[in-house]
């Protein structure tokens, strides 16, 4: 079974001069383990696509199922769930909290989801290469450590689907390459699925299929031999 599937999806907005179609008829299967780029021009429907894999949105119509069972929507309670029990996400802007320490970071996203475990804070912040830091807090330390963290923080509660949004958009190509290759040996050990939206096309290197938006359809849809 495929950890997601997608089938007819829209999301359609109602503007004064008339009806925007931000996603048009999206089908889509998504296979546990896969790292996915979705790459496309601005306004092309990515960020409006990973909203609605992420249940931050509803879609306006089609079908989308998750493990086989359908993802809630238009219920924020429901919808809160989904995510808090299958979705980790990584932005652009790192979003610590700059009064908590790298590990205290972590701590927090693990009380807030009910199972709060140093042990297994301390062995993420290891995967990313950061246990000499946490204690350090986010100001001390690089933007490129930064996202280490968010990384660490995205995969605390074991998320089953790791959503990345323009998560390298912040960072010079060195850090860049860095933050990936910890991204993509972070979720290789932990087996999650991961979909990157990026203008970035040398994130590709880093996917194992590739997917290309426009005017909110795919227009292509690539899996890559690593």
């Amino acid at each position: 079974m495929p950890l997601m599937e997608i089938s007819g999806l829209q999301r359609h907005y109602e503007m004064t001069s008339g009806v925007v179609k931000a996603l048009d008829s999206i089908d889509l299967e998504i296979e546990k383990g896969e790292r996915i780029v979705l790459l496309g021009p601005s306004g092309s429907g990515k960020t409006t696509l990973l909203n609605c894999v992420a249940a931050l949105d509803s879609p306006t119509s089609g079908n989308y199922s998750f493990e086989g069972s359908e993802v809630p929507r238009e219920n924020s309670e429901e919808m809160t769930t989904f995510r808090r029990e299958n979705i980790g996400y990584v932005f652009q802007f790192f979003n610590l909290l700059q009064d908590l320490t790298v590990l205290e970071n972590i701590l927090l996203i693990q009380e807030l989801s009910g199972e709060r475990d140093k042990d297994r804070a301390l062995e993420l912040l290891k995967l990313v290469g950061l246990e000499s830091e946490v204690d350090r807090f986010p100001a001390e330390i690089s933007g490129g450590q930064q996202q280490r963290v968010a990384i660490a923080r995205s995969l605390a509660k074991s998320p089953k689907l790791l959503l990345g949004d323009e998560l390298t958009g912040n960072l010079d190509s060195k850090t860049s390459e860095m933050v990936m290759e910890v991204l993509v040996k972070a979720c290789e050990s932990e087996n999650i699925t991961t979909i990157m939206v990026t203008h970035d096309e040398t994130l590709t290197n880093y996917a194992t299929r590739v997917i290309r938006l426009d005017s909110g359809k795919i227009i292509s849809d690539e899996k890559i031999n690593q």
